[in-house]
């Protein structure tokens, strides 16, 4: 059960970053990717959850899949990490 557990974070935290990029290209802007990953945390979390609940079949099972939405969510801190970096970058080659 834990290896499924596994490869669904994995497979969720591939394509929020997926439909990130993809929203990135669209926008261009970083800031909308990472809030584009945020909300897919959300959506993921539940969607783990239920899954986990389902699969589980026990009430405290839904904190396996809220797991999920917590690895998503420091997935989406990172890319909002590195926006403000290439945005700190951009602003001092600007100015040099």
């Amino acid at each position: 059960m834990i290896n499924f557990f596994i490869i669904l974070i994995g497979f969720f935290i591939v394509i929020s970053n997926v439909i990130g990029f993809i929203s990135y290209k669209k926008k261009k802007s970083l800031y909308s990717a990472a809030f584009t990953i945020l909300l897919l945390a959300a959506l993921f979390a539940s969607i783990g959850g239920l899954l986990a609940l389902f699969i589980i079949r026990d009430p405290f099972a839904i904190f396996y899949g809220l797991q999920v939405g917590y690895y998503l969510l420091i997935n989406s801190l990172i890319v909002l990490l590195i926006a403000i970096g290439v945005s700190v970058v951009k602003k001092y080659n600007i100015e040099n």
